[in-house]
């Protein structure tokens, strides 16, 4: 490992994953931060007991010393560190006992890199009101709109996500703009220049699925008079996309996770197993998590699927898009310069777009065909757009005022009833994980309460 920077801070990583310290020290380096790894509790004890570091972030379910041990035995010896505890496990009393035993937070994987980022300057003493870069300078592709906060930080861990070889689970609803995600870990990846394959698993029927993803040997399936290469022998040193994977069979799911766990697979009717370096991205609409509970995902899947999770959010929580995103479209389907008028934008900004950006784009793509001057009117807009906005009307100063107090109220309550789980405090609001990471960090600059208590039992 070269040599850390004078003046960076170093940290040191503890996690029996390799993705996942792979993952933290790619991201903490292209913040400017030095790092070093180790593999278990009692690695990190005897890196501690020879060299200095400014913070500790430590998964808590590991093989021997538990996470939590570990932060006991470096308060003996190391009393002043900072400690972050991370973990897949959404376990309030081990979150409660690592406030209590000297953490400085608690982390939920998949871990949230905006939250993480957040947490580690607080701690390290070295916060920065310099935004973190995109894709380490790299600059978004012509066509690729992010004017909102949110969907900044998602394609600025994309960015830092995409040289590493973790695998990455990219969430959200239908038409938010999964796939361009997808494209731009392997654009920025270093395999931007070898095969990226997609494979929709909701598109092929199931008994074709697994000929699809690994291939078929001659005569292995009814009128197949020749051999057949799978997408993951295509894919190979390239990346491959499995997109909608909570739609994959559950036979499937098993032979998948052992292309996770050993890089191997089989063609049907082959009697030697072939091996495969691909990447794999997945794309998926659907709660897992519910899933898992309902029997339908396994929970061992899931989790080597999501090393890293990126959520995208829906339309409706980046409004700050709207206006770039349809001026984008409307401009790639018409020749002519035409503005929208204060109706048209009123009806863009206040709509709801279940649909979101597929939604959007579609819209825009009516109202380029029917415009004919230099005005996009009402008329133009799909009537629902129209008749969903006729009534709205933004806000005076003082019923903004209220709405935030009244948000602010229910954050906090609805927090408290789910213990302090920010996943589970999220799904109860109906908003994105990340959006209610961005309103937990502004109620934190204002002084109000979003951990748990150290002195609960």
């Amino acid at each position: 490992m070269s040599a850390p920077a004078s003046n960076s801070a170093r940290i040191l990583i503890v996690d029996d994953d390799h993705a996942q310290r792979s993952l933290l020290e790619t991201f903490l380096r292209s913040q400017g931060y030095s790092t070093q790894s180790a593999a278990s509790g009692e690695a990190a004890l005897q890196l501690l007991s020879e060299e200095d570091y400014a913070m500790m972030i430590s998964d808590v379910r590991m093989p021997g010393m538990s996470g939590l041990e570990t932060l006991r035995r470096v308060r003996q010896k190391k009393p002043g560190l900072p400690v972050l505890l991370v973990t897949a496990f959404a376990d309030i009393r081990s979150a409660v006992t690592a406030m209590r035993d000297g953490a400085v937070n608690y982390l939920a994987k998949p871990i949230d890199l905006e939250e993480l980022i957040a947490t580690v300057r607080r701690a390290t003493q070295a916060a920065t009101d310099a935004p973190m870069p995109v894709a380490g300078e790299a600059k978004l592709p012509v066509g690729v709109i992010a004017a909102s906060p949110l969907m900044t930080a998602v394609f600025r861990d994309a960015a830092v996500i995409a040289p590493s070889d973790s695998r990455v689970l990219v969430t959200g609803e239908s038409g938010v703009g999964k796939e361009i995600v997808v494209d731009l870990i392997h654009a920025w990846s270093r395999r931007a220049g070898v095969p990226l394959v997609k494979v929709n698993c909701a598109a092929i029927p199931e008994h074709l699925l697994e000929s699809e993803l690994f291939g078929h040997e001659k005569g292995a399936m009814p009128g197949t008079n020749q051999a057949r290469t799978g997408r993951f022998e295509e894919a190979n040193a390239g990346t491959i996309v499995l997109d909608e994977i909570g739609d994959l069979p559950p036979g499937l799911q098993a032979k998948l996770l052992q292309v996770l766990q050993t890089g191997t697979f089989r063609r049907l009717g082959a009697t030697r197993d072939l091996r495969t370096g691909a990447r794999v991205l997945a794309t998926t609409n659907r709660d897992l998590e519910a899933q898992i509970a309902a029997g339908k995902f396994r929970e061992d899947l899931f989790y080597r699927l999501n090393v890293v999770e990126i959520h995208v959010p829906p339309l409706r929580e980046r409004p700050e898009d709207l206006l770039p995103l349809a001026t984008h479209f409307f401009g790639q389907f018409s020749r002519q310069k035409s503005r929208f008028s204060a109706t048209v934008t009123a009806a863009i900004t206040h709509y709801r777009w279940p649909g979101n950006v597929r939604e959007l784009r579609n819209a825009m793509e009516r109202a380029a065909l029917l415009s004919r001057g230099e005005i996009v009117l009402p008329e133009h807009l799909p009537a629902r757009i129209v008749a969903a906005t006729t009534e709205a009307k933004a806000p005076t100063a003082g019923e903004a005022l209220r709405l935030e107090e009244i948000e602010r109220e229910a954050i906090l309550r609805t927090l408290r009833k789910n213990h302090y789980n920010r996943t589970e405090t999220a799904k109860e609001l109906a908003i994105s994980r990340r959006a209610l990471t961005y309103k937990l960090l502004r109620l934190r600059e204002q002084g109000l309460p979003i951990d748990p208590p150290v002195n609960e039992d």
